[in-house]
């Protein structure tokens, strides 16, 4: 591999016969595919390193036989080290490279360097060497000097950088399935009769195997396990989902309840619950409760990221009445706080309909200070404050938002800056439009009367309305009707919804993966390759069927409660489930493929 990095390093690339030579050998080591041991836990790892002025090389072996390999070529920096340093590098790109193996398990370590049986008794050593000899305290092992002639291939892999060492051995891990067909409960009497040769539809035994369809058969075992996990997990397929981990293992294997065994397997994978997965389904409509009259239950939101104006606004405080649809819009300032944003709603609010009985809003830094909630708990009002990170909890507002949005872009055109002189006539515009919840306008609602327009001033004639002075008389009929029209809307909007959704309970105390979305985490600590989910975590407190808070960690400095779609069962991994399986298990999986 050198001669090919040498030339993709090179400013010209220049593609010589040393080149060719070396892709022709990686080429032919790739497709003669030489086998490996598996490495077991129980036996005594060894491991042997040794270094050159080009290279490190590293041997992974148990009772002699290779478990795996490792080389690399030395940078110019690293060239110009000394022979001690080279050989102690050696040791430490070895360990962190098998480190998943060698972490907590006993082995020996073999270099040609007889300086490095010393690395622990040394006085003065530097800050390289230092943060070597403590990344060596985390792991437990004997380190012995071991010649040069005797260390073949570990000297081989770190001095010929074209040399690759190819074992042509024979893999008899497979063999003990012709052991197993005879007593398995799966296969044993099909096995019998394919051994009389008397016919059986689709199985067969070739070279001493039983075959469904061109498909190995799998006794019980713990080779299911094993290749079910090779199937999902192994180095070649990064945790693939429930279904291609199938399709990879239906290509080859079969067995009864594979689907079951591999989909087992797939969700309880304590990988997959961390690193993957997204929002759910999960959790019914539940709409807010509906208002009983005008003005006595509200909704609040601000309209960021607006042109700045000369008087220093540059956002729209959104005051909604949950019960006629009606809306102010109010310009103010970003950096308001939860004093000026008192004294803009009880001079443009309360001056006009009074004080609220309840707030609706998000748990914006406004919202959520001393401040804010102490004057409303002095006037009486409940403060109803949105999930964190949910913002469909205030969605009444959040659509006001969005049509406020729209007015404002075909009014103001190519001049921006002129929306807070257009705010009065969106205004106007959308308390003057029919609500599809209400059926009504919010003019209508709360003034008992359809306002007049210009066109109406210029061509109807003045008269007296008898139908406007029967609906006055009317209106507290008017406002039960509204009533009705709006528990009958979050009805409809409840059984649209929940054709889509599903519903999913959690019990106090049960252990669950919460997922952290991106507005979660610090500033600047996001990563697309972040852990998606943490957990398990334990559920603490149920505040409806759609909200939960959770235990987090003492390092998570976000809000404990999570919507339900946020959450997920833990599935605790359990390699017991799979290494019993069989079709006699239970007949509730009968249909099962």
């Amino acid at each position: 591999m050198s001669p090919i990095t040498d030339c993709l390093k090179s400013k010209t690339f220049s593609w010589g016969d040393l080149q060719q030579q070396s892709f022709d050998s990686i080429k032919h080591a790739l497709t003669s595919a030489p086998v490996l041991a598996i490495p077991c836990f129980d036996k005594l790892f060894l491991v042997e390193t040794d270094a050159s002025s080009t290279g490190i090389g590293a041997v992974l072996s148990q009772e002699g036989r290779p478990v795996a390999y490792f080389s690399e070529k030395l940078c110019p920096s690293r060239q110009r080290w000394s022979a001690y340093e080279q050989e102690f590098y050696a040791v430490i790109r070895a360990l962190k490279n098998w480190e998943h193996y060698l972490l907590h398990q006993e082995f020996v370590i073999c270099t040609d360097n007889q300086a490095l049986q010393f690395i622990n008794n040394q006085k003065h050593i530097n800050r390289m060497h230092a943060r070597w000899v403590s990344f060596l305290q985390k792991f437990s092992f004997v380190l012995k000097h071991q010649a040069g002639r005797h260390n073949k291939v570990a000297d081989a892999l770190s001095r010929k950088a074209m040399l690759l060492t190819q074992l042509q051995t024979e893999f008899t891990g497979l063999l003990c399935l012709q052991e197993l067909y005879a007593s398995d409960q799966d296969f044993s009497v099909i096995w019998h009769k394919c051994k009389k040769q008397e016919p059986v539809p689709e199985y067969s035994i070739r070279h001493g195997f039983l075959f469904h369809n061109n498909l190995l058969c799998v006794p019980v075992s713990s080779w299911r396990q094993f290749l079910v996990q090779e199937a999902h997990c192994g180095a070649l397929v990064a945790h693939a989902g429930r279904d291609k981990s199938l399709a990879q293992l239906k290509c080859h294997f079969y067995w009864p309840r594979l689907r079951r065994d591999v989909f087992r397997f797939v969700d309880r994978c304590a990988v997959c619950q961390s690193f993957k997965g997204g929002a759910t389904n999960t959790g019914l409509y539940l709409p807010l409760p509906t208002p009983d009259s005008i003005w006595e239950d509200l909704s609040l939101d601000f309209v960021l990221g607006l042109p700045r104006i000369n008087k220093g606004n540059d956002s729209i405080m959104v005051v909604v009445d949950r019960f006629s649809k009606m809306a102010h819009f109010l310009s103010c300032k970003k950096t308001s706080n939860a004093l000026h944003v008192a004294h803009l709603f009880f001079h443009q609010i309360v001056r006009l309909h009074g004080v609220p009985r309840s707030l609706t809003s998000d748990r914006d830094v406004k919202f959520i200070s001393h401040f804010w909630r102490e004057l409303w708990k002095r006037l009486g009002t409940d403060l109803n404050l949105s999930f964190a990170y949910h913002p469909q909890s205030d969605g009444q507002t959040e659509v006001v938002n969005r049509t406020l949005g729209s007015m404002l872009r075909c009014l103001v055109q190519d001049h921006p800056k002129q929306w807070e002189e257009m705010l009065s006539t969106a205004e106007f515009a959308y308390n003057s439009m029919v609500n599809r919840s209400t059926g009504k306008s919010p003019f209508s609602i709360v003034y008992t009367k359809i306002p007049n327009l210009a066109l109406n001033v210029v061509v109807l004639p003045k008269c007296k309305s008898g139908a406007a002075a029967k609906f006055t008389s009317h209106y507290t009929k008017m406002l039960e009707d509204v009533h009705t029209h709006l528990t009958n809307a979050n009805m409809k909007y409840k059984a649209a919804a929940d054709v889509h959704r599903r519903q999913q309970l959690f019990n106090v105390g049960d252990l669950v993966m919460v997922r952290l979305r991106r507005e979660r985490f610090p500033p600047g600590t996001y990563s697309k390759l972040s852990r998606r989910c943490i957990g398990p975590v334990p559920i603490i407190a149920k505040i409806n069927d759609n909200a939960y808070t959770v235990e987090l960690p003492a390092d998570q400095n976000t809000s404990p409660t999570f919507n339900v779609s946020n959450i997920s069962l833990y599935h605790p991994p359990d390699p017991a489930v799979i290494e019993v399986s069989s079709s006699k298990l239970s007949s509730s999986d009968a249909g099962e493929d």
